[in-house]
């Protein structure tokens, strides 16, 4: 469970209970290791995202060059098809 700030709600004894100041030290140095490293892989999260909006974007124009390729090629091959089929439907000269 979390408290207020979103950090973790500890059960038992809090700040202190060793009586001493080294308790709260090491959990402040315990906190900082733990919130460097969420920075550290929310900063890799944030690069992997970038890279595949960007091959995302990447994709979506090669697909539409293959479409128009595609239907460049249905039409040279429709001409080509229509030529040949007036050609043939003509007698000999």
């Amino acid at each position: 469970m979390s408290g207020p700030n979103g950090d973790p709600h500890v059960l038992g004894g809090g700040a202190g209970d060793d009586g001493g100041e080294g308790g709260d030290t090491f959990e402040e140095e315990e906190y900082a290791a733990i919130n460097s490293m969420l920075d550290q892989i929310n900063s890799c999260l944030d690069h992997l995202e970038q890279k595949n909006d960007h091959l995302h974007i990447c994709l979506k124009e090669l697909l539409e060059s293959n479409r128009q390729t595609r239907l460049e090629f249905q039409q040279q091959s429709k001409q080509l098809n229509t030529g040949a089929d007036v050609q043939g439907s003509q007698p000999p000269a």
